[in-house]
C-alpha cells in the first residue's frame, strides 16, 4: 500500500516541498516543449491551426485517469489517499467562464503564464500579474464573496456516479472521446494548414488501440467498484475458523473503519455502502450520520439479509460496545462484510465534524478544506436535520425531564441553568451551567435591553466552553421566557440544535431527579461568528411598513392593561395600530407545585388558529423590550410550525418613545 503525502499529512514538509518543486519543474518543462510558452501557438487552437492544447490536455487526463485506476486496481493506493476536488457549482462555473474569457482574450492560463515568462515573455508577465492581483482581490474581499466560495458544494462527486454508470465504463467511454479528439484535432490541422504530423500514421493508430486496450484491461483486472473497499480489509473470519486469527484481526484494527474514511466514502456516494445506527429511535431522531439506517439490535439480522456478504455494513453507536457485540452476533449468523466506526458516533463529531479553528493545532491547507467539506456535507455548517448529533433539527424544541435524564453522560450535550445566580448555586443539575440572561442583552442604537448583536453573543457564548455542534438544553426557572431569550441569541449565532426543558428546573427538583451544586470545569472555546443567521429580527421602520399591509398579523404579547393603555411604564401608552393582542402568559400554565409549563399543543395551535389566517402568513411578535415576545416567537416557530414569523426587538419601549409612530389607546380586538 502507498501512503501519500496527503493521507500522511505531511504536504507542508520540507520533503514535500522538494517533490513539488520537482514536479514543477517537470510540468514546466512539458509545458515549454509543447510549445506553451507561446501565445501565438495557444491561440492557435480557436483557430485550428495548432491544436497542441487540446492534445496535451487530452494526454494528460487519460494517463492520470488510467494510470491512477490501474493503481487503485492493484491495491495500491485508496482514492481517499488523495485529494478528490469537491463539487462546487457555482464558484466552478462562474470560475470557468472567468479562465475561458481569459484565456481567449490572450491564450494565457496561469500554468502557461509561467512557461511564458520563463521564455521571456512580456504578455505573459501581464496575465500572471492578474492572476496573482486578483487572487489577492478575491482575498480582500472574501467577506462579500464568500459565499460565491461554496455556491453550489455538493460536496465530492464522482463523474461516473452521477452518470449512474460503472467506474470501467466511463473511463472506456472518456478513452474513446480522447482518442477522437486526437483524431479530430489532426484533422483539423490538416484542413486548415495543410499540413499534420500524425493524422493516418502508424503511431496514431498504435496509439489509440494502445489506450483503448489499456482501458479495456480494466475490466479484466478490476470489477466495477474495485477500490472502493476499506484501507482495512480482511474482516473477522466467517464461521469455523480459528478464533485465534479471528483477535488477530481485531487486534490489528481490521474490523474497523475509521471517521475520516467513512466520511469520504459517504460524500463520494458509494452504492455499496450500508451505515447502520444501532441505538434508540429516540436516539436516532435526536441526531445522526447522514444517510445512516435506524435498526434496532433485534432486528439487524433481518434487516441486512439483503446485503449479506454484498458490499460494506458499518456499523455505529455512541460507543462501539453495542456495534461489536452486534458485529459479533452478525459473524456468528455467516456476515463477512461488517465493519466497526472507531471511536463511534463521538469520534465522528470530534474527527470529522470538529470546526478547524476549535482543533487544538493548527491545519494544512488541504486537510482544512477536508473538514470544512465534510461540515459541510454532513450539515455541521449549514442547517439541516441529518446533520450528525448533537446538533439537528431533528431535536424537539422543549425537552421532557425523562428525556434529559437519560442523556446527562451524552458526549456535546450541554445544559444552562437561567435562574438567579444564588438558586443555581444552592442547587443545580449535575453539570449544567450558570448564564444569567441579562447578559445577553445591552444598548443598541440608544435602544435599551437590545439582544447583543452575533459578535457579543459568540464572545459570551466561549466564555462558557460551547461549540456550533452542542446540543444546548436551556433550563429556565419559573420565567419561561427566560429560556426562550436565550435561544433567541443562539438563533442568532446559527445555532439551531437547542433546547427548553419543560417544567424546568422546578420540575427536575420536583420529580427528585439528581443535583449538585459543583461548578463544572470549563475551557473557553472559539465559537464562530455568523452574522448571515438572523433573518427574524425586525425594527421599527418594518413593522411601520408593515401596517395595514394585507396578510400580516402584528401580536402584541404585553398584559392586557398595557395593551389597552389603561396602563403604562413606557413614554406613551397603548399599542400599535392593527396589532391583536394575545398575553405570553397565554402560553403556559403553572401547576399546583409551581411548575411551569407550555401548554398542550393542540391548545395552543387551536388559539392562535383563531387570530392567525394560516401557517404561511407573516407574523411580527412584540411585547416591551423583547423578552415576553421571544417567548411567543418559541411558541409560533418551533411548537406549531408557523413559517413567517418575525421579531421585533424594540417592541413598545422603542415604538412609544418615537414621537413619530402612531398608538392607539384603546383595544381594536
Amino acid at each position: 500500500m502507498i501512503n501519500t503525502l496527503y493521507s500522511l499529512d505531511t504536504l507542508g514538509t520540507p520533503v514535500a516541498f522538494f517533490l513539488a518543486l520537482l514536479i514543477g519543474v517537470g510540468f514546466g518543462f512539458a509545458l515549454e516543449r509543447a510549445g506553451f510558452s507561446s501565445s501565438r501557438r495557444l491561440a492557435g487552437v480557436f483557430y485550428f491551426t495548432d491544436m497542441a492544447v487540446v492534445k496535451v490536455m487530452f494526454s494528460a487526463l487519460i494517463t492520470a485517469m488510467l494510470g491512477l485506476s490501474y493503481l487503485v486496481s492493484f491495491g495500491w493506493i485508496q482514492l481517499d489517499q488523495i485529494f478528490l476536488m469537491p463539487t462546487l457549482l457555482g464558484a466552478q462555473i462562474v470560475g470557468g467562464l472567468l479562465f475561458g474569457v481569459g484565456f481567449a482574450m490572450g491564450a494565457w492560463c496561469p500554468g502557461t503564464a509561467v512557461a511564458g515568462l520563463a521564455a521571456g515573455r512580456v504578455d505573459a508577465l501581464v496575465f500572471l500579474i492578474g492572476t496573482i492581483g486578483g487572487s489577492i482581490v478575491f482575498n480582500e474581499f472574501f467577506p462579500v464573496m464568500g459565499r460565491l466560495y461554496t455556491a453550489g458544494d455538493r460536496g465530492v462527486q464522482m463523474a461516473y456516479d452521477a452518470l449512474g454508470v460503472s467506474r470501467n465504463i466511463f473511463i472506456l467511454f472518456f478513452t474513446l472521446v480522447a482518442v477522437m479528439a486526437f483524431w479530430l484535432a489532426e484533422w483539423a490541422e490538416k484542413v486548415r494548414t495543410g499540413r499534420s504530423a500524425y493524422l493516418g500514421s502508424p503511431f496514431l493508430k498504435a496509439f489509440s488501440l494502445a489506450l483503448v486496450a489499456v482501458a479495456l484491461g480494466l475490466f479484466v483486472l478490476a470489477p466495477a467498484n474495485a477500490g472502493v473497499s476499506p484501507k482495512r480489509t480482511g474482516l473477522a473470519p466467517s464461521p469455523g475458523t480459528d478464533e485465534i486469527a479471528l483477535m488477530g484481526e481485531v487486534a490489528e484494527g481490521r474490523d474497523h473503519i475509521e471517521p475520516e474514511e467513512l466520511a469520504d466514502r459517504l460524500m463520494a456516494g458509494q452504492p455499496d455502502l450500508v451505515l447502520v445506527d444501532v441505538r434508540p429511535a429516540s436516539e436516532f431522531k435526536a441526531g445522526h450520520i447522514r444517510g445512516a439506517l435506524n435498526v434496532p439490535l433485534a432486528k439487524l439480522a433481518e434487516t441486512l439479509q439483503p446485503h449479506k456478504n454484498k458490499g460494506l455494513v458499518v456499523l455505529y453507536s455512541n460507543g462501539m460496545t453495542h456495534p461489536a457485540q452486534a458485529r459479533d452476533s452478525l459473524q456468528r449468523q455467516g456476515f463477512d462484510n461488517l465493519f466497526l466506526l472507531t471511536d463511534g458516533l463521538q469520534g465522528f463529531r470530534e474527527r470529522c465534524l470538529k470546526p478547524v479553528s476549535l482543533r487544538s493545532e493548527p491545519l494544512p491547507p488541504i486537510a482544512a478544506a477536508r473538514i470544512n467539506a465534510w461540515r459541510a456535507f454532513f450539515g455541521a455548517s449549514r442547517e439541516s436535520h441529518h446533520a450528525a448529533v448533537p446538533q439537528s433539527e431533528a431535536t424537539p424544541r422543549t425537552v421532557e425531564t425523562e428525556w434529559l435524564a437519560t442523556r446527562l453522560q451524552m458526549p456535546g450535550l450541554k445544559m444552562i441553568d437561567l435562574r438567579p445566580q444564588p438558586e443555581y448555586n444552592t442547587a443545580h443539575i449535575p453539570g449544567s451551567l450558570s448564564l444569567n440572561v441579562e447578559s445577553l442583552r445591552g444598548n443598541v442604537g440608544g435602544v435599551p435591553s437590545m439582544l447583543l448583536p452575533a459578535p457579543l453573543l459568540a464572545a459570551q457564548i466561549s466564555l462558557l466552553g460551547l461549540n456550533p455542534t452542542d446540543t444546548i438544553v436551556l433550563v429556565p426557572g419559573d420565567k419561561f421566557h427566560d429560556a426562550t431569550l436565550a435561544g433567541m441569541a443562539f438563533e442568532r449565532l446559527g445555532h439551531r440544535g437547542f433546547a427548553v426543558l419543560n417544567g424546568g428546573y422546578a420540575r427536575w427538583a420536583r420529580e427528585g431527579r439528581p443535583v449538585d451544586a459543583a461548578l463544572p470545569a470549563v475551557m473557553a472555546s472559539k465559537y464562530p461568528v455568523r452574522q448571515d443567521a438572523d433573518g427574524f429580527t425586525v425594527d421599527f421602520r418594518t413593522v411601520a411598513a408593515s401596517l395595514g399591509k394585507p396578510g400580516v398579523t402584528i401580536i402584541d404579547v404585553r398584559p392586557p392593561d398595557f395593551y389597552t393603555g389603561s396602563k403604562s411604564d413606557e413614554a406613551r401608552a397603548g399599542h400599535i395600530p392593527g396589532a391583536l393582542n394575545r398575553a405570553y402568559t397565554e402560553d403556559v400554565v403553572v401547576s399546583s407545585n409551581q411548575v411551569v409549563a407550555f401548554k398542550p399543543l393542540d391548545a395552543l395551535a387551536t388559539a392562535y388558529g383563531q387570530l392567525i389566517p394560516s401557517k404561511e402568513a407573516e407574523i411580527i411578535v412584540h411585547c416591551r423590550t423583547g423578552h415576553q415576545a421571544s417567548q411567543t416567537y418559541f411558541v409560533l416557530k418551533h411548537l406549531l410550525g408557523y413559517s413567517n414569523v418575525r421579531w421585533y426587538d424594540g417592541g413598545w419601549t422603542e415604538w412609544a418613545a418615537r414621537g413619530d409612530l402612531p398608538v392607539v389607546t384603546r383595544s381594536v380586538r
